[in-house]
């Protein structure tokens, strides 16, 4: 169905997809993307055009592709939360603590933010690579009411995976296509974690100098 031979690892995710949604169906595509969203190196702009393809090719409906890959991205989006949850906020202090160029009161800030940011946090990560599977997690540790994740995680599941599932089932066997424009998208949320860090780290030793005491 990929039509694609190459030996990359975008052909070989995508035959992987295909396996599992030729095997057992929608339900398939719903499992791919639950594991996508446990392991984000695994792209979600792969797997959602194969199932829009698999729709197209009558394997099962478009709207089953939409229904069962939102299900399980909320699936995997719940796990992550539960690992906030079980992390918890003290367990991140006592471990900040013990780490370089980070502090216990790193972790509070963090969950102050979460608090008044968290909702649109949430339903804006859903759209973004990377992030829509790592939000989850602070979700978790600030204790988001379960259903208000629950509905953010989906409305905005929702709307990533009809853009990806339609666009595989509009472009057929050309879906390789959705991955050229994706990719710069990653890159550049990539980029904004790196100078994010970067700025971070630099910051924290320079706040290291200068604490030091003078001779």
């Amino acid at each position: 169905m990929t039509g694609a031979g190459d030996g990359s690892l975008l052909s070989t995710i995508a035959d992987w997809a295909v396996s599992l949604m030729e095997s057992i169906g929608a339900p398939g595509a719903g499992i791919a993307i639950a594991l996508e969203n446990l392991f984000p190196p695994i792209p979600s702009e792969v797997l959602l055009p194969m199932a829009g393809l698999a729709a197209s090719r009558g394997s099962f409906t478009l709207v089953e592709a939409i229904a069962w890959t939102t299900a399980g991205s909320v699936v995997g989006a719940f796990l992550l939360y539960g690992l906030g949850a079980w992390l918890g906020a003290d367990r991140l202090r006592r471990t900040a603590d013990r780490l370089p160029l980070v502090r216990g009161s790193d972790v509070d800030r963090s969950i102050a933010w979460f608090d008044r940011y968290g909702p649109l946090a949430v339903f804006l990560g859903r759209m973004l690579p990377i992030f829509r599977s790592l939000i989850s997690i602070p979700a978790g540790v600030a204790r988001m009411p379960l259903w208000r994740f629950g509905l953010l995680t989906t409305a905005g599941s929702l709307i990533w995976n009809t853009v990806f599932v339609l666009a595989g089932y509009l472009l057929g066997e050309s879906w390789p296509v959705v991955e050229q424009y994706a990719g710069p998208l990653q890159f550049i949320v990539l980029t904004g974690i790196g100078l994010a860090a970067a700025w971070f780290i630099t910051v924290r030793v320079r706040q290291r100098i200068l604490a030091r005491p003078r001779t």
